[in-house]
């Protein structure tokens, strides 16, 4: 008997795909690519769903994560995707939205609850944000730097190793071209990069498939 395994993918608007507008990011890309394998006959099915919602920080996730993923939860099995960081470390007004020490706590906190469903959790790194926003305040009042990337990407590395979790590089894989692949807002990728993100991602959804 053929299993159906949910994957739920938590996030922010990268997650979401914004400025995709010719495959609708990362995830959806591999929302179809799932669901054509399913049609093809081959193994069992894997129903993805994309929960980035704009603007989220790790704050947002934590009030909506337990019913989320009671919302979803498959007899056959789960996979959970953790992808934040660019909103919470970003400052405004001087103040950054979710400092590091919180952010960690958050995460484990996350972590904790998607134990309750899935053995399979994935953290996903933060991306660089172009040369030419880093460090300065954007039009929606925030700044970003790629110094501050790093440190919450460790973070989340940490975590990963300490939790026995997969950690998913999406910086390393944009950074060296990240002019080229990232949007004209200089902190969501374009569909280029978009592309290379599911194509890192894809091996890991083909186990399930």
């Amino acid at each position: 008997m053929k299993k159906i395994v949910y994957g739920l993918f938590f996030g922010d608007s990268i997650t979401y795909g914004e400025y995709d507008g010719v495959f609708g990011g990362w995830v959806d890309i591999l929302k179809r690519y799932a669901l054509q394998k399913f049609h093809e006959g081959n193994g069992d099915e894997l129903i993805l769903f994309n929960l980035g919602i704009g603007g989220e920080t790790t704050e947002g996730l934590l009030k909506r994560m337990p019913t989320e993923l009671s919302a979803r939860n498959s007899a056959d099995g789960n996979l959970v995707f953790i992808s934040y960081g660019a909103n919470d470390l970003a400052t405004k007004e001087g103040i950054q939205v979710v400092n590091p020490e919180s952010f960690k706590d958050n995460i484990i906190k996350a972590v904790q609850h998607a134990r309750q469903f899935s053995k399979d959790i994935y953290l996903v790194s933060v991306l660089p944000v172009s040369k030419n926003i880093d460090g300065i305040v954007v039009s929606s009042g925030k700044l970003r730097s790629n110094e501050e990337v790093i440190l919450y990407n460790q973070i989340l590395k940490d975590i990963a190793a300490d939790h026995s979790l997969r950690y998913i590089d999406f910086y390393n894989a944009i950074l060296e071209d990240k002019e080229v692949l990232l949007s004209a807002d200089g902190v969501h990728p374009n569909e280029k990069g978009y592309g290379i993100m599911a194509e890192i991602a894809m091996p890991i959804i083909e186990k399930y498939l």
